[in-house]
Formats: C-alpha cells, sequence, structure tokens
C-alpha cells in the first residue's frame, strides 16, 4: 500500500506543493520523513511525518489515471457524490434482478 499525503481539506499533497523535506531521525523507535507543504486549493500551510520505512519517492507524484483530458474535465464539473446519491444508487441496485440487467440499464444511459 502506497502512502499519500493529504491536506486537511482532503486534497493529495504533490510534489508542486511541497516547500520543504527533511529526516526526524530517532534513536530509538521508528525516523520520520518531514513534509512541509502548501496546499494547492485551500492554500493553508502543513506539516507530516511519514516513517522512514513507509517513503516512497512516488509519495508526492500523482497517479496516472486512464482518463483522457475531456473526461478528466467532464468529472470534476460534475463535483463529488454526496451522500444522498450514494444511498439512491444502493436503493436502484438492490431493483435490480440479475447482471445482465444491470448491464442493459447501463447501456441504456449511454445512449
Amino acid at each position: 500500500m502506497k502512502t499519500a499525503i493529504k491536506c486537511n481539506c482532503g486534497r493529495r499533497i504533490l510534489a508542486k506543493d511541497v516547500m520543504q523535506t527533511g529526516y526526524y531521525l530517532r534513536l530509538c523507535g521508528p525516523s520520520f520523513v518531514y513534509v512541509k507543504y502548501r496546499c494547492s486549493r485551500c492554500k493553508k500551510l502543513g506539516e507530516q511525518f511519514v516513517k522512514q520505512e513507509e517513503w516512497e519517492d512516488g509519495i508526492l507524484h500523482d497517479m496516472p489515471t486512464e482518463l483522457v483530458p475531456e473526461e478528466k474535465s467532464k468529472f470534476s464539473k460534475m463535483g463529488r457524490i454526496d451522500i444522498n446519491e450514494c444511498i439512491d444508487a444502493h436503493f436502484q441496485l438492490e431493483k435490480v434482478k440479475s447482471l445482465n440487467e444491470l448491464l442493459d440499464a447501463i447501456k441504456e444511459t449511454k445512449t
């Protein structure tokens, strides 16, 4: 499992947000990597300590996605899925009798 650094607002911290990193070495117990950042969403300063054994160079790099830029833009405009949408989806899925029926419903929404 890859550790990710997140701001209190929920935004993932990437290399461009990092202002300073350093090591916090301890004689007993685990050592840590110190990361000081400014969130690109809320602009607040933050800091986080990551256990040295969990630290990887890729922590501060964005994960590649299968989305093309147009899809990424479309989904970002849609906003986050709220709890009411999750509840509605749950009840809709309870009505489905078979996977074929679900696939047919998905095909209908795409057209």
